[in-house]
């Protein structure tokens, strides 16, 4: 019983478990799980420590002994263990040799990866550059076919120089014709056309005034004239010696003197009484004629009635009253042949047959800006300066009539009016100051007995060129009626424009003036009728400076060209009768580019080190494309006949292009113009793709030259040759060999794709840079130093702003001139960074080719002097030219202001004397030219995309531009 009451009991406890357990939430039975294991787990932990540190204790004093007795129970075993413990040695140092090896190995693989990468990105680069070719040469291929096309449509002949085409014969004879006859004489009537062919280049031949003598017994042609004229005549191209050939046929008539006044040398004296010879019967007054007609007729080339001759009587010294005319007063049968002189009669004057030319007042030849006073300021001391006396009837001093003068005729009322309103003038109340003279003082020689009035000159030569060069105006008195021309009228028109006093003509209208045909003379001079006396005052008070200072720079133009010597006179009446007859001049010579080296060598060749340039199209690969030349010879002179006298005061050459040449209008380049257009994207525009593939613009296709001045500088030039390889629209590259010293034989010249001309100069100078050489057949000439770096996007941007702006200088370093604040009367050249420039130097500028020829041919040559004295200022000189051609400023393109050659010795440049001798230049080339003619401009050109946003499916027109 009590066994199973404990039973029950037991029984009693494990239900209350169950029941705990049963009860119990699960999360409590893991926690007591998890705890229960932590417990065990570090229990067993510290027993295996406290195990561990005893047997480590234990083996640190048991382990020497055991060892010991080893050796001592086993020796063969420890000496084995000895070699094995060398053999792992051993195989260490193996393993250590062969991870040695492997690192090198790896170092080295790494570095092949290195390298084959570098390859790889070469050859990415190279990809890039062959697919830009590939594209370059796709565009090329397309503006060949289109150039085929054009070549089998064209329809117009590509023009050149023509074949010269001359008479075969000498002028057939012919009946001679009466003086009534001679005197209505007209081109039409009496000139043969048949010798002057359109291509015959208008051969002049001269008798030869030693030879050939046309005047009457006791008189002489003039010793200077004959001298000289042989000689100017010889510089013109125009010149024949064989009279088959000869258009025109020229005689030298005078000036005619008596024999015994041959040998004086008086140029301003007036005929004297004694000089002339009076014969019986005829009336004293009326001098007769030097000119032999018997011995005119007998001339060889003469042909019966002297058609095609011309007959040239300059007045030289004697300019006084009725000189210059050799018939004057005559009825004497000169056939059909012209007169050129500088006086006329009104009936014997023949309008567009005759030419009025002026006297003969300046030297040979050569440079005049010595004789020329300085533009500026505008207003000079006086306002208007007048020096003469006027002659009458007879050769008597007309004296001046009071307000209520006894001169019967209404010229002499109207001159005694006018002399009056003048002399009221200046001594009015008035701030203007007059320097007129109405009588000379001391009084003049006596003058040869004449009818015609006209005003004498009082004074020397010097003493009216004193008064003239502080004389805003030069008045000058129309000779009496009856007179289209008068020698002291063209007398005083010379002094006045050489003076840089503005002519102011009174009676204008009843005169002719020199060379009327061609120069437009309402640009120098002022013109009135002598009934506009009253307004006189008004009218030159009303003219700005600006106008004034235009008149005098027209006037000195015209005064230089045309007047100022016995060279300037003869070549502009050769040039006025040939462009009367519509025949182009004779072409301007080019300079003979003669290689530097021999026939026999050839220079080594290289290739290039090409240089990174930016991965963009910046135009087609193509043939050598020379710019068409000669192709307005008969036009030119017909279309721009008035530049070509006024503007550019340049009728005595044929250039092969001009950079003056018209614009065809937009929509000509599509209807019936297109031959050589390349528009972008073919007339619809785009952006920098379709810009990279044509040049467009407003003119046809084109390419440029670059012409290179070097001076013992080898390695620099190859270099910068080595920089144009690839250089789209390049002509040819012209190196100007400066040295004396041939290039070195094993000199390497790169192999850049275009023609490089090696050209030998004629001496050191820099000059050399622009001389027109006949290699250059482009009509853009890139003119460039040897150390200047340019990239291929700026030469090609800077090339087509040229193409807009051909007639300027177009680059990238800008200068400017700068006034001499100090001093306040000089200039300085400046190189600073400025908001304002007026230079671009040609160390990288664009010019057109025709600026050469006026550099080489008509700059004054004291200007190519002090080039050659200080070598430097060339490209001042070049500045000076264009802009006192154009009258406008030069272009400047990009950011570039200066150019520096890492690899150079220190340049010219940066020498202080250098910029001394710059400003010396500035100061010197204004007084030459008489005035500065350097203008200013306060901006560059960009390409018209810089910095505008644009959608990224479009490209910029120049990625870095």
């Amino acid at each position: 019983m009590a066994s199973y009451d404990g039973l029950g009991s037991s029984g009693t406890g494990y239900g209350a478990v169950c029941h705990w357990l049963k009860h119990m939430k699960l999360y409590r039975i893991v926690l007591v799980v998890v705890v229960c294991l932590l417990v065990l787990t570090f229990t067993l932990y510290s027993v295996l420590v406290h195990e561990e540190l005893n047997v480590q204790r234990n083996d640190i004093h048991r382990t020497r002994s055991q060892l010991f007795t080893f050796e001592d129970v086993s020796p063969l075993k420890a000496a084995d263990l000895k070699l094995r413990i060398d053999e792992m040695l051993r195989m260490k140092g193996t393993v250590s040799l062969e991870l040695r090896d492997l690192e090198s190995r790896r170092q080295k693989m790494q570095s092949d990866i290195g390298l084959y990468n570098q390859k790889i990105d070469e050859l990415k680069q190279e990809l890039a550059r062959q697919q830009t070719e590939l594209d370059r040469l796709k565009i090329s291929v397309e503006q060949a076919q289109v150039a085929q096309r054009e070549a089998v449509l064209r329809n117009t002949p590509e023009l050149a120089l023509p074949r010269a085409l001359f008479s075969d014969s000498l002028p057939p004879k012919a009946r001679s014709i009466g003086a009534d006859q001679s005197r209505a004489c007209k081109m039409s009537a009496c000139f043969d056309h048949s010798r002057c062919s359109l291509t015959s280049g208008f051969p002049v031949f001269l008798y030869d005034p030693d030879t050939t003598s046309v005047v009457s017994e006791g008189y002489d042609i003039d010793g200077f004239l004959k001298t000289t004229i042989k000689q100017t005549l010889g510089y013109n191209a125009h010149l024949t010696t064989d009279p088959k050939k000869a258009c025109v046929f020229l005689v030298l008539v005078g000036e005619a003197l008596p024999e015994h006044e041959v040998l004086k040398n008086n140029r301003y004296n007036t005929p004297q009484g004694g000089a002339e010879r009076i014969q019986p019967g005829v009336p004293s007054s009326i001098p007769l004629s030097s000119l032999n007609a018997t011995r005119l007729r007998m001339l060889p080339y003469w042909g019966g009635d002297g058609r095609n001759h011309v007959l040239l009587n300059f007045a030289r010294r004697e300019i006084g009253p009725g000189a210059g005319n050799m018939l004057h007063g005559q009825s004497m049968d000169t056939g059909r042949a012209m007169l050129v002189q500088s006086s006329f009669e009104e009936t014997q004057f023949r309008l567009g047959f005759d030419l009025i030319a002026p006297p003969i007042l300046g030297p040979p030849g050569g440079d005049v800006w010595q004789e020329c006073a300085p533009m500026l300021p505008a207003r000079r001391k006086y306002l208007l300066s007048f020096q003469g006396e006027l002659h009458g009837q007879n050769g008597s001093v007309t004296t001046v009539a009071g307000p209520h003068g006894t001169d019967d005729t209404e010229s002499d009322m109207v001159d005694d009016f006018i002399i009056e309103h003048l002399k009221e003038m200046s001594t009015g109340r008035t701030q203007d100051h007059f320097m007129l003279q109405f009588e000379c003082i001391p009084a003049t020689e006596q003058r040869s007995p004449s009818n015609l009035r006209d005003w004498s000159l009082c004074g020397t030569d010097n003493s009216r060129k004193s008064v003239l060069k502080e004389s805003t105006f030069a008045l000058l008195l129309a000779p009496g009626s009856g007179s289209v021309s008068s020698t002291l009228l063209q007398a005083r028109l010379y002094e006045a424009l050489r003076a840089g006093a503005i002519p102011l003509i009174l009676g204008g209208d009843q005169v002719q003036l020199p060379y009327a045909e061609t120069i437009d003379w309402r640009r120098v001079a002022i013109s009135l009728p002598k009934a506009r006396i009253t307004e006189l005052h008004f009218l030159l008070r009303a003219i700005p400076d600006a106008d004034l200072l235009t008149m005098r720079r027209q006037g000195r133009l015209v005064w230089e060209r045309y007047l100022s010597s016995v060279q300037s006179t003869v070549d502009t009446i050769v040039a006025s009768l040939r462009s009367r007859l519509g025949i182009p001049p004779k072409p301007v010579p080019s300079v003979v580019a003669h290689s530097v080296f021999n026939s026999s060598f050839v220079p080594l060749k290289s290739d290039p080190v090409i240089d990174t340039e930016p991965e963009e199209s910046l135009g087609p690969i193509e043939p050598p494309y020379p710019s068409p030349a000669y192709r307005r010879n008969y036009t030119a002179t017909l279309v721009q006949s008035r530049e070509i006298w006024n503007d550019w005061a340049d009728p005595f050459a044929l250039y092969p292009q001009l950079p003056f040449d018209p614009v065809l209008p937009s929509d000509a380049k599509f209807v019936g113009s297109h031959m050589g257009f390349r528009p972008i994207g073919k007339g619809a525009g785009g952006t920098g793709k379709e810009f990279g593939e044509s040049l467009g613009g407003n003119y046809p296709r084109e390419q440029f030259t670059i012409v290179m001045l070097t001076y013992e500088r080898e390695q620099v030039l190859m270099d910068s040759l080595s920089r144009l390889y690839g250089l789209p629209y390049l002509h040819k590259v012209i190196v100007v060999w400066n040295s004396p010293k041939p290039p070195l034989e094993d000199l390497r010249w790169p192999d850049i794709g275009v023609s490089v001309h090696v050209v030998r100069a004629p001496r050191n100078s820099l000059n050399n840079r622009f001389l027109p050489f006949d290699a250059i057949e482009t009509e853009a000439v890139l003119s460039v130093d040897d150390d200047a770096h340019l990239r291929h996007d700026e030469i090609l941007f800077g090339f087509r702003v040229w193409r807009e702006h051909r007639d300027r200088v177009v680059g990238f370093p800008g200068r400017f001139h700068a006034w001499d604040v100090n001093t306040l009367d000089s200039w300085n050249y400046n190189s600073n960074y400025s908001c304002e420039l007026s230079m671009v130097l040609t160390g990288a500028a664009f010019i057109h080719k025709y600026y050469t020829y006026l550099y080489t041919y008509t700059l004054p040559q004291a200007i190519r002097d002090k080039v050659d004295e200080y070598m430097n200022c060339e490209d001042i000189a070049m500045n000076f030219l264009v802009s006192h051609v154009t009258r406008k400023p030069p272009v400047k393109v990009t950011s570039r202001w200066t150019f520096r050659c890492p690899v150079c010795s220190v340049s010219l440049s940066e020498d202080d004397t250098h910029f001394q001798e710059r400003h010396k230049c500035i100061n010197f080339f204004s007084k030459v030219f008489g005035y500065t003619p350097l203008l200013n401009t306060q901006y560059r050109a960009d390409s018209i995309l810089f910095k505008t946003r644009i959608p990224h499916d479009k490209q910029k027109c120049f990625k870095f531009i």
